[in-house]
């Protein structure tokens, strides 16, 4: 007998982004830049993960880092913020999205090989300096013969997590919502997708999802984004995927942190690396950003008062308010004064009390104006104006210095 010629051992499909997936479907090349298939390679859809899971918001204890006490602009005495403005939104069955009302800018970006139990996570939000962990399910998904890896999300809650000019785009989030699908930019221009109209998105089901729009996800390697109700509905595995925001700490840091509670079989990426940082657009992409941007509005005024009043009032966003005294949003500040100092710091045709791309400028204004930029008396004559205590005066200044010995 002849026998049969022995047949060559595959080749293992190689993971680089650009290259063909484990599944030998063509990946989007730039679009998975970062994060090489490590989505696609836990979600094996045609088994699945049906029971869909518990899809977390979590944050940190709010009295963990949060000052106790925190002043309100225009003169008011310190009282204790309300820890209502850290609870995500849920987004209802009719597709209403919830206002952008704080920017939690993601420094670490985790994919694991299958869900994240619920004890790391919990673990992952008491991480001394943490402030915010959110998880969400992840897999890859396939759109047009291409492997894209996707993340499900509730809409109101997680356009924090993004950059600017997508967080602020409602429609976007509303479309998401709503049952339709988002993607990249990068991927929209590679698939030659059209808003408005439907496709075939393979997973564990195929439904014919409309396509709601692109923008910058600011997140390596994830090309698309779907509602937890679709997720769940076509097999993506829970809490695949966790988001961490650490305002202060060198990213580093916060990684081997993350990889120590993860393990190995994590992939861990460091937003805050060069390679990953949008180009060009010179937009803040953090409260850091946002406090150095709006110094520049008063000569004179360090940043670091700035980012010190942010940590006092509501630990950067963490505490919005309302106070006891009716003070609103990162800055704390009071309606009224509001009124008078509120700035369209994001241009989108409105001084939002609650949005830190118009509250931070508008706290810089106000400082200005009580001769904050002239420093010395005048300095401590300006914060003083912000909150009528000797006693908060040195607590920013000292905060402030303590900024300026970090960051210098």
């Amino acid at each position: 007998m002849t026998r049969p010629p022995k047949r060559r051992p595959e080749k293992k499909q190689r993971d680089r982004s650009g290259n063909r997936d484990r599944a030998g479907t063509r990946t989007g090349g730039r679009a998975l830049r970062g994060l090489p298939l490590i989505i696609a390679g836990i979600a094996v859809l045609a088994v699945g993960s049906a029971s869909g899971g518990v899809y977390a918001a979590l944050t940190a204890n709010e009295t963990g880092t949060a000052d106790p006490a925190g002043g309100d602009a225009g003169g008011r005495a310190a009282v204790p913020p309300s820890a209502a403005g850290g609870a995500p939104v849920t987004v209802a069955d009719g597709g209403d999205v919830a206002p952008l009302r704080r920017v939690v800018p993601p420094d670490v970006l985790a994919v694991a090989a299958g869900t994240i139990p619920a004890a790391k996570i919990q673990r992952l939000s008491k991480l001394k300096r943490v402030g915010e962990v959110t998880a969400v399910a992840g897999a890859s998904l396939q759109l047009q013969g291409v492997g894209l890896n996707t993340l499900a999300v509730d809409p109101s809650a997680f356009r924090s997590w993004t950059p600017p000019d997508t967080a602020r785009n409602t429609a976007l989030w509303t479309a998401l919502a709503g049952g339709q699908f988002v993607t990249s930019a990068d991927a929209a221009e590679k698939l030659r997708l059209n808003r408005g109209s439907r496709y075939p998105v393979v997973g564990r089901t195929v439904p014919n999802l409309v396509m709601g729009g692109s923008g910058e996800l600011g997140l390596p390697g994830v090309d698309m984004l779907v509602s937890e109700k679709v997720g769940k509905e076509m097999g993506l595995v829970p809490n695949a995927a966790v988001l961490v925001n650490a305002p202060g700490v060198d990213p580093a840091t916060t990684v081997k942190a993350v990889k120590q509670i993860l393990g190995g079989g994590a992939k861990i990426v460091n937003l805050r690396a060069s390679e990953y940082r949008q180009p060009g657009s010179g937009r803040a992409t953090s409260y850091l950003d946002l406090y150095k941007q709006a110094a520049t509005s008063c000569p004179g005024l360090s940043w670091t008062v700035l980012a010190a009043i942010g940590q006092v009032e509501s630990s950067h966003g963490r505490n919005v308010g309302p106070s006891s005294a009716g003070a609103l949003g990162p800055m704390q500040f009071m309606p009224a004064t509001w009124k008078a100092y509120g700035v369209d710091g994001d241009r989108d045709g409105k001084a939002d009390i609650m949005n830190p791309y118009d509250a931070i400028p508008g706290a810089a204004k106000y400082l200005c104006a009580n001769g904050a930029g002239r420093g010395g008396q005048q300095l401590y004559r300006a914060v003083w104006h912000y909150n009528h205590a000797d006693w908060y005066v040195q607590k920013v200044l000292n905060l402030a210095k303590a900024y300026e010995a970090k960051y210098s």
